[in-house]
Formats: C-alpha cells, structure tokens, sequence
C-alpha cells in the first residue's frame, strides 16, 4: 500500500505520520514545493498548477491514494486533481476540523492563514459546521513560514500575536493550516485551557478507507512491516529537508528506508 501526500511545505508531516501509525507498512511519497513556497499569496490557478506538477512527480510511483495535506491546496486545487487523477488514484482533501471542536465547546477560535481567514471557503466552512458555537477567525501571519523554516523565535512570536487576539476562555482552537499541527504544544501553552483539533488523524484515516475501497492490496499489520519513505523537493528526489527533523513527525519519518526510483529501479 502507497499513500502519496503533497504541501508546499512542511505541512504534510502530521497527516503522513498519522498514515504511518495505522499503517507502519505502508510506503509514503511526500511532494513538498519549496520552489514555489509559500503558495498561500499565489493566484487559484497558480496553485492548481504548481499542485498538479508536484502530484504528477509523486503519481509515478504508484500511490494506491493522493492526499492534498494542504488547506490552501485544498481549496483551490482538489477539484484539479480530481479531475486529472480520479477514478485511477483517489484522491482525499484536508478540512479544518470546525465541527467536532464547536461540538464541544461554545467559543471556537480558528487559527489559519491570512489568506485562509479572508476567504469565502472558510466563512461557508463556520455557517455549515459552526452549529451553535461563537467561531472566531484569528489570522495568523508569519506562522507557516516560521514552522517551515524551524524557525523557534518566530514561531513564538506568531503564536504569542495569535493567541492575544484569541477571545478569553475559548474552548477549543482549531488549526486551520497543516503547518500549524507542528506546533500544536507551542498553541497549547498560549491558550491553556483550549482543546485543539488538527485534521492529520482523520485525513489518515479516510486515506486509508479510500485506499481499501480502491482495492489496495493489503495484507496484515506486523510490527516487523516497515514502510518506505520518498521525499520529492518540486519533483525531485532529495533527502527529508532538515526543517523537518525538528518535529517529532519529521524525525519518526526520517527513521523510515528510502523508497524505490521507477526510473532507475534502485532504491537511493
């Protein structure tokens, strides 16, 4: 079984370790576009584009499913990829988890990109899944950028700005961008008190199930099974980008063995 993720950046690493844990034996690709980084000032079209060359790269290997581990990817990209790739390779989204946190609390805050925050997807996403909950949107610039880069003092300093313009006594916040899961502990301790729903777990899991739809072929889970792991840089074959390794997801990838090139049929 094959799951191929993709993300400008780092934000793919919760949802591919998520896809590790139920399947450790499972091979993951993950297509990251630091060439074109960060995608969230990009047009729609240039997205679609730069979405589709990366997923291109990583369908030579065969996934049994695609995974946009990507908010922004999602929103202006999916119905691109669907269209190019389905009913061959199904292909699974990522939506901020909106329902099950204002399931369970009164005030919701999402925390998102600025680009995401000032978007109609996002405001549709709260009038659909926002129930009864007071659903805050809180932009959070410079955050993606800094957890891409590993960079810790931005990363605090954007986490600090975001939390002061979280309401007091918010029940739950939701992290509206896969970069931010990465940081889920830094959030955590900026707004005690807050449960937080990321996307990774059940992204997973419904890759799984469109997988085993599919007709993935699948044999038992053995603690023994190791998967692989290939990393594509904007199609390229290349090493887990150090940035990663500073992340508990990064560095359990990292003990993975690399995959196979179909080109070369070695493994590298």
């Amino acid at each position: 079984m094959r799951f191929a993720l993709l993300n400008s950046g780092l934000g793919l690493l919760a949802a591919a370790s998520e896809l590790h844990r139920l399947r450790p034996d499972a091979d993951l690709v993950i297509a990251m576009d630091p060439d074109g980084m960060p995608w969230g000032p990009r047009t729609p079209q240039d997205i679609a584009e730069r979405s589709l060359a990366i997923a291109r790269a990583a369908a030579r290997y065969e996934p049994d499913v695609i995974v946009m581990a990507c908010n922004t990817g999602s929103v202006h990209a999916l119905d691109a990829l669907r269209s190019e790739f389905e009913p061959r390779i199904p292909v699974v989204g990522t939506v901020p988890a909106i329902k099950p946190a204002a399931a369970v609390a009164s005030s919701v805050a999402i925390w998102a990109t600025v680009a995401t925050t000032a978007s109609e997807y996002q405001r549709k996403l709260i009038e659909e899944f926002g129930g009864r909950a007071t659903v805050t949107p809180v932009a959070c610039p410079g955050l993606a950028t800094a957890i891409d880069a590993g960079d810790e003092g931005e990363i605090a300093v954007a986490v600090a700005d975001a939390a002061v313009r979280t309401p007091a006594g918010c029940g739950a916040v939701v992290m509206g961008c896969t970069e931010y899961e990465l940081a889920a502990d830094q959030i955590g301790v900026a707004v005690p008190g807050a449960a937080l729903f990321g996307s990774a777990a059940a992204v997973a899991a419904q890759a799984l199930r469109r997988a085993l739809q599919a007709g993935a072929a699948v044999d038992p889970v053995s603690t023994a099974d190791a998967g692989t792991l290939t990393v594509l840089l904007s199609g390229r074959r290349a090493d887990l980008p150090p940035a990663a390794k500073l992340y508990r997801p990064g560095r359990e990838l990292a003990l993975l063995g690399a995959g196979r090139d179909p080109a070369a049929g070695l493994t590298v």
